[in-house]
């Protein structure tokens, strides 16, 4: 991840009403990691979607990523998101359970000698039952059967707790932090107004007249 913004002022900034500061990790690995394969048994597998319908990879993204404040797919222009999943480069793949989507998985090769971890997540209910372990060495293997020399990753605070402490046992380190500004999504309609409850909601207040 690169910025060519200036650094933040040292102590607090302001933020522009109905907006959130979020911020973010990230996080690398130089060398492929030891991945010991979990097997969960013929529950779970690991599904390439290829020219994907956008409602349906919109749907997973919201049910994995709601809670945790994942909006740039659901923000994102039809146009744009589908040129990326159809980029060779990009490879999309979902954890099924019972022919159920439960996950998500989403690698980007398209810097030349480098992998992205853009997405990486399970729904609610498959959480805490060892398919994360499972996931991420998924992740790996498919990753680094590529001739890549670096694997990288971006989480933030908004995301699950455990967030960095998995990555860092995982084999990611962290190298560089920013902080990012946004709409909040629950405030325009992107999003449920009931989501990610422990990002607190402040609404604009009107101007008093």
């Amino acid at each position: 991840m690169k910025t060519d913004n200036p650094p933040l002022p040292m102590g607090y900034s302001a933020l522009p009403a109905g907006t959130l500061a979020n911020v973010v990790t990230c996080l690398e690995m130089r060398r492929e990691p030891d991945v010991t394969e979990i097997h969960l048994g013929p529950n779970l597998t690991l599904e390439r979607w290829v020219d994907v319908d956008l409602d349906k990879y919109r749907d997973l993204f919201r049910r994995v990523g709601e809670d945790w404040m994942w909006v740039s797919r659901l923000v994102m222009p039809d146009e744009e998101l589908s040129a990326i999943l159809a980029d060779t480069g990009v490879e999309l793949f979902a954890a099924m359970k019972e022919d159920v989507p439960v996950g998500i998985l989403e690698l980007d090769f398209r810097q030349p000698g480098e992998c992205e971890l853009v997405f990486f997540g399970l729904v609610p209910e498959a959480i805490g039952q060892g398919a994360g372990r499972w996931l991420m060495n998924q992740a790996l293997q498919k990753a680094w059967a590529k001739p890549i020399t670096r694997l990288w990753l971006h989480t933030c605070h908004f995301d699950h707790p455990g967030a960095i402490a998995f990555y860092r046992r995982s084999g990611f380190e962290p190298y560089d932090t920013f902080v990012e500004v946004t709409e909040d999504p629950r405030l325009t309609g992107k999003m449920r107004i009931d989501a990610a409850q422990h990002v607190p909601l402040i609404r604009p207040v009107d101007p008093v007249s």
